[in-house]
């Protein structure tokens, strides 16, 4: 049994902490970006210390109420939003230092509170890149990037947030600190709590910081919009790429005809670089080192898949101004997806060969449920779909209240059938927690509630995220 944060907790912790690190909760902290419930909390914590990250959790485990992390607010998933119960929230806003930088050994050390941006900018300073990109990287933090595992669009390239993490440094529920902030490729000095803290969303410790892998820029990028034929096409020419280019292909992203109608519908406005909107296609950036020269790579990759059958048309991108605005096309269709207001969202990912039959699959028995838009778009080259359900034009969400669980069932059961997860990059949160036990194996279960129970056996930690209770 948990206890609420009130007014004797917050006394005190107030008198265990430095002056204004404790405040009132605002608007912004209880809420999450799809709207589909409204946080509680009864204080924000905002330590400035890994030392006082401690104290907060060392006070919370004796007096047994619940903390919830948070960093930038940008998870999709609701594992920063508790609904119920009075928590503390915990924020990392103010933990935002730059802790090293070596370029020689392609190594930055960050607080977690850093955002992504200013990460990636931190090391374009130096003349590295910090490759991990998604569309919330003004707001998203790295703090919440490591624990909920972020992907993005240079996964297929570089790998997904744990794979960009050498070390971290992070508090465990009882207010020990964990001293794992290194710069080393190869430690096998036991079992990794890295990676066991890494994407375990705030349910078994609080990251504060990250020591992360840093690499040489590519000497030139070109990035080009091509039209596919259908899904099938796309993997080819996904295939054709990596057996020219090897891991030279940096970002490998699928978009569905509906993701330009809703641009054209409700914005951000693109002028459309074809003459008619295509049911397909990919956007394919390639990073290349000096040795070869960007177009005529991008144009030598056209022609062959051209001739293969594989393309109907594209346009490849002659200066950086015009490569940003044809990531912008893809970069805006969440902001549209928004704007329309989904029925039912999911991340999903599925081995490469089962995608083309899930598309047609799913689409014929959503089809079968009633009439409604799909919007499938995502990042191809590893398998991570973003396949949105919305109402038919002209009819609202609230319209298809009664058809919500039934579609949510149907894609996760065919994703589930074809070998697949429910959730790829943005974590299970407390939305996907019931759904873990639908698909989730009982013994991985079992042993995640195992390994909770020992590091966090009061249960304080972001309680109702990712296992259900």
């Amino acid at each position: 049994m948990l206890n609420p944060c009130d007014e004797a907790f917050r006394a005190l912790l107030a008198a265990r902490l430095p002056a204004q690190t404790l405040r009132d909760p605002e608007p912004g902290d209880l809420a999450e970006p799809r709207g589909r419930w409204q946080g509680r909390a009864g204080a924000v914590a905002r330590p400035r210390t890994t030392a006082e990250v401690a104290t907060v959790l060392a006070a919370c485990h004796a007096a047994r109420v619940a903390v919830v992390p948070r960093g930038g607010g940008t998870g999709l998933v609701g594992g920063q939003t508790a609904p119920e119960g009075l928590p503390l929230i915990l924020s990392l806003e103010r933990m935002t230092a730059l802790r090293g930088l070596w370029p020689g050994e392609n190594v930055i050390a960050v607080e977690a509170g850093m955002t992504l941006a200013a990460v990636q900018q931190a090391a374009a300073d130096a003349g590295r890149l910090f490759p991990l990109s998604l569309a919330s990287e003004g707001t998203a933090t790295i703090g919440g990037n490591l624990a909920t595992n972020a992907g993005g669009t240079a996964v297929l390239r570089y790998g997904n947030a744990r794979d960009l993490c050498l070390g971290i440094e992070a508090v465990l529920p009882g207010g020990a600190i964990l001293h794992g902030l290194k710069r080393l490729r190869k430690d096998n000095t036991g079992y990794d709590l890295r990676n066991l803290l890494i994407g375990s969303e705030g349910t078994l410790g609080v990251i504060t910081a990250a020591s992360l892998r840093l690499y040489p820029p590519p000497a030139a990028r070109v990035v080009a919009l091509l039209v596919v034929p259908d899904p099938q096409a796309a993997q080819a020419l996904l295939r054709l790429a990596e057996a020219r280019l090897g891991g030279l292909v940096s970002g490998f992203e699928l978009i569905g005809r509906t993701g330009f109608d809703f641009l054209a519908e409700v914005g951000p406005a693109h002028p459309l670089p074809f003459p008619a909107v295509p049911d397909w296609s990919v956007l394919v950036e390639l990073g290349l080192p000096a040795a070869l020269d960007a177009e005529a790579t991008m144009a030598a990759l056209y022609d062959e898949a051209a001739e293969a059958g594989l393309l109907r048309d594209g346009v490849i991108a002659t200066s950086a101004a015009q490569a940003a605005q044809l990531w912008a096309i893809r970069e805006d269709i969440p902001e549209a997806n928004r704007r329309i207001g989904s029925i039912s969202s999911h991340d999903i990912s599925l081995p490469l060969g089962a995608i083309p039959g899930f598309l047609a699959e799913a689409g014929a028995a959503l089809a079968a449920l009633g009439d409604m838009r799909i919007n499938s778009f995502g990042h191809l080259g590893d398998g991570n779909l973003h396949y949105n359900v919305f109402p038919a034009r002209g009819r609202t969400r609230a319209a298809y209240d009664g058809l919500r669980d039934a579609i949510r069932i149907t894609v996760h059961d065919l994703v589930h059938a074809a070998g697949g997860s429910i959730s790829a990059e943005h974590g299970l949160g407390r939305f996907k927690a019931p759904d873990l036990q639908r698909y989730g194996d009982p013994a991985r279960i079992a042993a995640m509630r195992a390994i909770k129970s020992v590091l966090d056996p009061h249960g304080i930690m972001n309680p109702g995220a990712v296992l259900p209770p």
